[in-house]
């Protein structure tokens, strides 16, 4: 069932989940609805979508093409590059930990803040690494090492409270507004890359003391913007995991279920996701899709990078017409995913992503090719991308039971984290042993495995659609 945070006279159980401040948790009472004011609900969308501009400016230094830049610069082997790529997903492996102790606290926000905010402050320590090199104090392997060690472990604490920020925000946005505030939401991080991407990649390009140390100052500025962003969750109304269980465990879902959705859904008071069949569908698709997707998706900014030899500057250039796109079309998709339901995107949208790697196999160092081709293959892919992000958020929202939702975000970042790193480590052996021209090969094996992963898809029951 979804769990609408907003008023509602339909008689659910015998308690109330009322709050008037943005700051306060959920606390009962003893009428027969759930209600969240709309004032706090619309503060706290406001503040989640400060939130994520501010994290799009973190991400800038932290993850993306200038972190690839920056271990380009420092000599880095394929095989590094895998594992840059591979680390993020892996540790997802942690989210159901993660999830399981989210749940046996009484506050997402300060859960939140105690794994958010001790990853972001670690990138500190690269920071200082970079003074320390530039001093002569620390060598690049040195700095390849310590480099992905921060991703490790920033990303395993990030791991520890993903599945809870994310219950934390689908308790929060309306299920029928879910398209449009994501839509809404992620464009707003788009815009973001779009302005700000080329800004900082001209900034690590053209830095007087070389671009490494360009980069060392972009950093400082990302984290500065992520510790922000934690504090936009201030104004974000608190949930309190165990008021939200308890609440759940008395609904009647089985008569609840009926009204809201066409398709049979299993008991809330179910925490397994082995009795849930439609979730375990759904499952089978995020593995093999992220699988398939991490097998080409590292190695296209090394493939222009270091193959094709492009200026850093020209492909961060390349990531703002990539970001324009998304930008622009997020939204459309969002006011769609609304309409027509998540599940028919992905599919029609699924088989177009699929294709795009073969897209790759023609290009070159040519004038053509650098003018026009590469901006229209990234602008093709911000286009059809903002529509898979979007949907596969709300369907898994969508289909995941409300009582220990975290634990479902989890299991599902868990599997997903895995298959991504399977995928990954995988073409980077390949990448790293090949004769040259193998990365060509790896877009080729991509799109076919996309296809594939599309199959489970048809078989997924969407809630309400």
């Amino acid at each position: 069932m979804d769990f609408v945070p907003i008023e509602t006279t339909t008689p659910l159980t015998s308690e109330v989940i009322q709050v008037t401040q943005p700051q306060t948790t959920l606390i009962p009472t003893t009428k027969s609805s759930i209600r969240i004011p709309k004032d706090v609900i619309r503060t706290s969308l406001r503040a989640s979508t400060v939130d994520a501009v501010l994290a799009a400016v973190f991400s800038l230094g932290t993850s993306g093409i200038l972190l690839s830049n920056f271990l380009v610069e420092l000599d880095a082997s394929p095989i590094l590059f895998g594992m840059l790529s591979s680390i993020p997903m892996l540790v997802n492996l942690i989210q159901p930990l993660g999830a399981y102790l989210s749940e046996r606290t009484t506050s997402r926000y300060h859960y939140s803040l105690s794994t958010f905010g001790i990853a972001r402050l670690l990138w500190l320590i690269l920071f200082i690494a970079i003074i320390l090199f530039n001093w002569g104090k620390v060598n690049s392997q040195q700095l390849e090492i310590l480099t992905l060690l921060i991703i490790l472990f920033t990303h395993l604490l990030g791991g520890m409270g993903s599945a809870s920020w994310l219950s934390w925000l689908a308790m929060i946005v309306p299920r029928r507004l879910r398209g449009r505030y994501f839509g809404l939401r992620n464009s707003a991080a788009s815009l973001t890359n779009l302005i700000c991407v080329p800004l900082a990649g001209l900034l690590v390009s053209q830095w007087y003391g070389g671009t490494i140390q360009g980069y060392g100052v972009v950093l400082l500025i990302s984290i500065f913007s992520g510790i922000l962003s934690l504090g936009c969750q201030y104004f974000k109304i608190d949930v309190n995991p165990q008021l939200q269980n308890a609440v759940v465990q008395n609904l009647p879902t089985a008569e609840t279920e009926a009204k809201i959705a066409a398709i049979p859904v299993p008991d809330n008071s179910v925490s397994s996701i082995w009795k849930n069949a439609n979730f375990l569908i759904f499952l089978a698709y995020l593995a093999v899709w992220t699988l398939a997707v991490n097998i080409s998706a590292p190695f296209f900014n090394l493939y222009m990078l270091d193959t094709l030899n492009l200026d850093v500057s020209w492909v961060t250039l390349y990531g703002s017409f990539q970001a324009g796109a998304n930008l622009l079309m997020l939204i459309v998709w969002g006011k769609l995913a609304d309409k027509i339901g998540n599940r028919f995107i992905l599919i029609a949208i699924g088989m177009l992503v699929a294709a795009t790697p073969l897209l790759w196999l023609g290009i070159g160092v040519n004038q053509l090719d650098i003018w026009l081709w590469l901006p229209l293959l990234h602008i093709l892919t911000g286009g059809t991308w903002a529509a898979i992000d979007l949907c596969n958020n709300n369907i898994q929202i969508g289909i995941a039971p409300i009582k220990n939702q975290s634990i479902y975000f989890a299991i599902a970042s868990a599997v997903a984290g895995f298959s991504g790193a399977l995928g990954t480590t995988i073409a980077s052996i390949i990448a790293q042993f090949s004769e040259d021209g193998s990365l060509l090969g790896l877009f080729i094996l991509s799109s076919i495995l996309r296809l594939l992963a599309l199959i489970p898809l048809v078989f997924v029951q969407e809630p309400g659609k």
